[in-house]
């Protein structure tokens, strides 16, 4: 079945912000200036498209990601829009991981907070292109330049704007495009949706000329030829000022910077314009990296539908009528439905039933998923997160999806009989779908206790074990799973030297014990020499201080990020 639209008119992307920036209200104003929907739903009403859970739409804010697609000026967009709360950073993650550009959404009176800083790194660690959009112009207190000014300073990014707003807060009327140098203003009167474009007021063309120079002079940094032409005083053209922005953005060295009011439908279609002409297709990056199955020998594979597949999971909903939805993003070659596809992860065989294209939870039955799309797949029953879906003739493994540890935990017990058993059933599929959602028993008191990122990710299940389970359950206080560490290094010798009847026991070691880098585990090192330890008693060394760290020496609390280093020590030929 061949591709209705070429891979180059593709752009996959993602809006991720601190909560409350307004990613939702501007996926809703896509869709609606897409054609996608006839009328804008709002966050705060409960009518919100991408908001589509029950939880959500209750609560005014987004819990899980969720995928769409729309048309723009002959471009296809697929767009995920995620949470802004901590607690669903899971989200946040597996999402960054199959997209090829992203939004990142400031308040223009917040500015740069706490769980902006966490998604741009979490988009430095995928090395995702973005284009930064300050939302909420019209607010009180709303500051263009000191907003800019944040991301330049907190964030490291080298911001440049490519609009400037003209006014702010209730007198936020247009902007000014630099690119095109002219002025776009909104009509009041129909809540921003008809725009007239006039030529920069006189007032205003200092600043703005000042403000195209800056950008011009920073997109010429990244291009050389438009360096020469910055210096003998000739202005690019558009043609080329785009074209060298585009490459810039997609290598990470410059961010774009845009600005409206969401809410009030400013600014929208000057931010899907930038989605198009600054973010990249799946053509525009790298081959996607792999390894083969048998020899961890790295393979690479082109976004092209005449390759071989190569697709990856990355997440798994639970659907009442279709049992398990399994979302995926397609790197290389075509999936078709009914076809049977290779699971390399887990090294089985598993049948594609049906396809879908997604917009939030309304599916679109599609043939096949081509190169570069994102689609929703019925029938991988045994597929998790982070499994790769391939052709069995010609394997591959993707790099999988790093989730953080859960951090709190409580314990829940069922109210009746009848619920014991659809409790770990319900346990089972909530755990299949969130990766950072985990079930254990605990030995000592037979009680069973879930863990998750925070408070509200365990008061969300609980609240849809009622709601999509009809589980009742009785939950205790939530506990933090606290973790130990050192503080300082020190160095320690220790010797056992054990007479029984019969052989006695030996061993002697010295070793240095200091703080590891946060997140950095366990570390071991051997520094013995000229053999004063066998080496075959090295791993019982190493293996010994694992297991002591399981109860650390002040709480009791596993201990975590600390480097252990090995220097000496003494063996008995007989008792060790």
């Amino acid at each position: 079945m061949p591709r209705s639209i070429d891979i180059s008119r593709v752009r996959n992307v993602g809006l991720m912000a601190h909560i409350d920036a307004g990613k939702t209200t501007v996926t809703e104003r896509i869709l609606y200036f897409a054609g996608r929907t006839h009328r804008m739903g709002e966050v705060h009403d409960g009518e919100a498209t991408m908001d589509w859970m029950a939880q959500e739409q209750e609560r005014g804010i987004t819990i899980t990601s969720a995928a769409t697609t729309a048309r723009w000026k002959d471009h296809r967009v697929n767009i995920i829009d995620t949470p802004g709360h901590v607690d669903f950073t899971a989200e946040v993650e597996r999402s960054l991981r199959v997209l090829d550009g992203t939004v990142a959404l400031f308040c223009a009176v917040g500015g740069v907070q706490p769980q902006s800083e966490t998604v741009w790194r979490q988009a430095e660690k995928y090395r995702v292109p973005r284009v930064a959009f300050v939302n909420k112009m019209d607010r009180i207190g709303a500051d263009f330049e000191a907003v800019v000014e944040a991301i330049r300073r907190e964030l490291g990014a080298n911001a440049v704007p490519v609009v400037l707003p003209i006014g702010a807060e209730d007198e936020f009327a247009g902007l000014i495009d630099l690119v095109d140098m002219k002025a776009v203003y909104f009509d009041e009167n129909a809540s921003g949706i008809q725009i007239r474009e006039e030529a920069i007021p006189g007032k205003l063309l200092d600043r703005a000329r000042a403000a195209e120079e800056v950008m011009i002079e920073r997109i010429s940094e990244q291009d050389d030829r438009l360096m020469e032409k910055f210096l003998e005083g000739e202005t690019p053209g558009r043609a080329e000022c785009v074209a060298a922005m585009r490459k810039a953005t997609i290598r990470g060295d410059i961010i774009p910077v845009l600005c409206g009011a969401a809410f009030k439908n400013k600014g929208v279609r000057r931010l899907m314009d930038a989605i198009i002409d600054y973010l990249p297709s799946p053509h525009d990056l790298p081959p996607i990296i792999g390894t083969k199955v048998a020899s961890n020998a790295e393979i690479l594979r082109h976004p092209d539908d005449d390759a071989p597949l190569a697709a990856l999971a990355f997440k798994i909903q639970a659907d009442k009528h279709m049992g398990k939805l399994t979302y995926v993003r397609v790197y290389s070659g075509v999936l078709h439905s009914g076809e049977v596809a290779y699971n390399s992860t887990r090294e089985k065989k598993q049948r594609v039933g049906r396809l879908f294209e997604m917009h939030a939870d309304h599916r679109q039955p599609v043939e096949a998923l081509h190169a570069g799309e994102v689609g929703a797949v019925v029938g991988l029953g045994e597929t998790r997160t982070g499994d790769t879906i391939c052709s069995d003739k010609h394997p591959i493994v993707l790099e999988s999806i790093e989730f953080p540890a859960p951090v709190i935990g409580m314990a829940v017990k069922p109210l009746s009989r009848a619920d014991r058993d659809n409790l770990s059933k319900a346990l089972v599929r909530l755990s299949d779908e969130d990766p950072t959602f985990t079930v254990a028993s605990d030995e000592e008191t037979g009680e069973v206790v879930i863990s998750g990122m925070g408070e509200l990710h365990l008061e969300i299940i609980v609240d849809r074990l009622k709601r999509e389970f009809n589980v009742g359950t009785e939950v205790g206080k939530p506990q933090v799973a606290y973790r130990e560490t050192i503080v300082a290094s020190t160095e320690h010798e220790h010797k056992l030297v054990k007479q029984t009847g019969g052989h006695g026991q030996y061993a002697h070691i010295k070793f240095e014990i200091e703080p590891g880098g946060p997140g950095s585990g366990f570390q071991f090192q051997n520094k013995v020499v000229g053999g004063r330890i066998p080496r075959e008693y090295i791993p019982a060394v190493e293996r010994g201080m694992v297991d002591a760290m399981v109860e650390g020496p002040y709480a009791g609390f596993p201990m975590v990020d600390v480097k252990a280093t090995l220097s000496d020590g003494s063996s008995h030929d007989v008792d060790s």
